[in-house]
């Protein structure tokens, strides 16, 4: 028995060609939506791969700028920083350090790759003793003091160069604060790309790995937000962008999607996601195992999170997404 089905609507028609296909496609990625994460250590010639996260580095400032201008090549615009120090110490201060590694890798980058953006991570974690990304006193992470040595990092990368200063420790009022200290010495161009909705997320565990970072006590839910929590990241959006913040960035990516699209939706205003380690490492791990295709995957993750509101995306897939956007 044939059944006759009388529709004015086929949605499959324009599935029917890739040609169709290409010419009602919704979401386009272009690595100028990229924004590539690398780590920077002391010492010369020096490249390790970090064993939780392949085809990711800690490299020396020689080998950083090689890795840039390669990816400054490839269309891709920006990178961001981190920074491991050859000493830590209980307040950090290797992070604010005037001559510390990321200074000396911003300078080393705007020498030699001047039209790269080149994008600096604020955060104490990396560079100090316990792993925590301020100041502890007794049991607690307390806010204010480490908001203060946070502006000192801000203002030593802004000397240094950076383009764009990124604060990632979610504690109270540092975009303000970090603000106020670019204006009055002048950086009133340099904008902030405030890790705005970070949440307290299971997902970092790698970039530990990579940036050396893992808390020696506690946790850092204090300061990092409930993942169950939807509202709560509105709220410091809203706070970030009265105090000053340029980009408002939500972390991490795939299981906050829904964030992503609140946080465009309710603000309009430019917003990135980091598509974290954790996020990567799975999809390398299942990929290198065969048991999903790694490529494809890649490319849907990164395709979700910018049809998801995202018009940045943080993601250490940057280089091999832009290899496969040169062959289309």
């Amino acid at each position: 028995m044939s059944v006759t089905i009388e529709a004015s609507q086929r949605l499959r028609r324009l599935r029917m060609k890739s040609a169709f296909r290409d010419m009602v496609r919704e979401t386009e990625l272009s690595p100028k939506d990229f924004i590539y994460p690398l780590f920077v250590v002391p010492g010369k010639k020096f490249k390790k791969e970090v064993s939780s996260m392949p085809g990711v580095f800690q490299q020396s400032v020689d080998e950083l700028v090689k890795d840039c201008t390669e990816t400054y090549s490839m269309g891709i615009p920006a990178v961001i920083l981190f920074g491991i120090p050859e000493h830590k110490d209980e307040v950090g201060s290797g992070a604010y350090d005037e001559n510390g590694i990321v200074q000396q890798a911003v300078r080393a980058l705007k020498k030699e790759v001047p039209e790269l953006i080149v994008i600096t991570d604020v955060c104490l974690c990396e560079y100090t003793s316990h792993g925590h990304c301020g100041i502890v006193q007794g049991d607690e992470i307390v806010n204010d003091a480490s908001v203060e040595l946070l502006t000192k990092e801000a203002l030593t990368h802004a000397q240094a160069g950076a383009d764009i200063i990124a604060p990632s420790d979610m504690f109270d009022g540092r975009i303000g604060a970090i603000r106020n200290v670019l204006d009055q010495n002048n950086f009133h161009n340099i904008p902030i790309m405030s890790y705005a909705a970070k949440y307290a997320s299971g997902f970092y565990g790698p970039f530990r790995d990579a940036a050396e970072s893992t808390p020696k006590f506690g946790d850092r839910r204090s300061h990092q937000m409930d993942p169950a929590n939807s509202d709560e990241a509105i709220r410091e959006v809203e706070e970030d962008l009265i105090e000053g913040a340029d980009i408002v960035m939500v972390k991490p990516a795939l299981p906050y999607l829904d964030i992503i699209r609140r946080v465009k939706d309710t603000f309009a205003v430019p917003t990135a996601a980091y598509n974290v380690s954790g996020e990567y490492s799975m999809i390398k791990a299942a990929g290198r195992n065969g048991w999903i295709d790694e490529e494809r995957v890649m490319m849907e993750t990164l395709t979700g999170i910018k049809r998801a509101g995202a018009d940045l995306i943080l993601t250490y897939f940057a280089k091999d997404a832009a290899k496969v956007l040169a062959r289309k």
